[in-house]
């Protein structure tokens, strides 16, 4: 009578070979969830910077004679405090420092390490009465807001701290 010799299951090199290609995909899953988490963050801080420059552009379309005088062109975090605590009333330049001193919060709150600046330029050859000015007239002219964040990337030192940091800078151009 001949034996017919049928092996069954799976010899240990195999399980190891098997363990090993799932622990490759594995590895290679992990970098790939770690570069969409900084993608996605990077997206988010970009996000709020674009929600900030437009809260502000919103609030200098509201104060359009404090436009005309200058009072929104300045380095921010500007220093500045709400001049008008409690819902006191408030005149047109304290609604102007008001919309600087929140703004300003907001950018430190939301974006980290920022600092921006904002600028208008009254378009050359383009004269409105100081009268139109005072009644609000739409600005002739452009205004910039430009917002600088550091964003951090994946280089860490020995302590896990991030060693250098990447400037993003988000600016917009627009008319009140």
């Amino acid at each position: 009578m001949q034996m017919i010799n049928r092996h069954r299951g799976f010899t240990l090199l195999e399980v190891l070979i098997a363990l090993l290609v799932f622990s490759l995909g594995l590895l290679g899953m992990a970098g790939l969830l770690i570069v969409s988490v900084k993608t996605n963050h990077s997206a988010y801080l970009r996000t709020q910077a674009s929600f900030l420059a437009q809260s502000m552009a919103d609030r200098m379309r509201a104060n359009m004679p404090q436009v005309w005088a200058s009072a929104y062109d300045t380095s921010y975090p500007s220093g500045d405090v709400d001049p008008c605590p409690g819902g006191a009333p408030c005149s047109r330049a304290s609604i102007a420092v008001r919309d600087k001193a929140v703004w300003s919060t907001q950018l430190s709150d939301q974006l980290p390490n920022a600092t921006a600046r904002i600028a208008c330029v009254p378009t050359p050859g383009v004269t409105v009465t100081a009268q139109d000015q005072q009644n609000g007239a739409p600005y002739a002219g452009l205004c910039t807001i430009a917002i600088v964040w550091n964003e951090s990337n994946l280089d860490r030192d020995t302590t896990g701290a991030n060693t250098n940091p990447v400037q993003q800078t988000f600016s917009w151009v627009f008319q009140p």
